[in-house]
């Protein structure tokens, strides 16, 4: 499983998902998580970022650990992660901030969340103004039309496509979720999931739930052809 993270934010923010499907469920899975260009302990060069230059990292990354096999690869995308991840082939809810830490270390959520934030810009080396800024112009330019929508989905198989949102995504609403689901062919066999009350980072929002949705996901994948 190859996780791809989404703007400005290091790779440990799938630390949860690392630690289920890749020491839980470790003999199942094996996971791959990195930092994009711009960030963490990436390069960062000033230049012009976008997200099929993105996608060109991913893919010179899974070629070196030689994970090219047909339908081997079950790729997994936050925010710009899946911007990045369709050229492959959303903030939080406030209720969920003021709940009780599901991991019971902090009294919030939304604590837990600010000391993510707080460690990694704490990090003057691997968070820098100059990988935030490319990485958003990345992420501002991403496009894509519904004749290339359609085209990826023909080439991956609707079958094998899901797209998760977040009904109070205050970053990406939950109408460009139903566009890019539409787009993609949700009558044709594409999965939508919308959660209820959920905002743009689902993995960390609703962890089991994620989980489980992923896990049901490559399960039905790999029952295909």
């Amino acid at each position: 499983m190859q996780f791809i993270m989404g703007l400005a934010t290091f790779k440990t923010g799938w630390q949860r998902q690392v630690q289920y499907f890749g020491h839980e469920q470790g003999s199942r899975y094996t996971c791959l998580i990195y930092d994009n260009r711009g960030m963490g302990e990436s390069d960062k060069p000033l230049a012009r970022y976008s997200t099929s230059e993105l996608a060109k990292d991913t893919l010179a990354l899974v070629n070196h650990l030689g994970w090219i096999s047909p339908r081997q690869l079950h790729v997994v995308g936050v925010s710009m992660g899946g911007m990045t991840a369709q050229e492959l082939r959303q903030l939080f809810g406030q209720s969920w901030l003021e709940a009780p830490d599901d991991y019971g270390d902090f009294p919030t959520n939304g604590d837990r969340f600010a000391a993510m934030d707080l460690a990694k810009r704490q990090d003057v080396e691997g968070f820098t103004r100059k990988g935030m800024i490319c990485q958003a112009i990345a992420a501002g330019w991403h496009h894509k039309s519904p004749e290339q929508l359609s085209e990826l989905a023909d080439k991956v198989g609707r079958q094998r496509i899901q797209v998760l949102h977040g009904t109070v995504d205050g970053m990406i609403s939950a109408p460009h979720g139903e566009t890019l689901a539409r787009e993609l062919g949700e009558d044709k066999g594409v999965t939508k999931i919308v959660v209820e009350g959920c905002g743009h980072v689902l993995h960390i929002e609703k962890t089991g739930m994620y989980h489980k949705i992923l896990e049901d996901m490559v399960e039905k994948v790999e029952g295909l052809e």
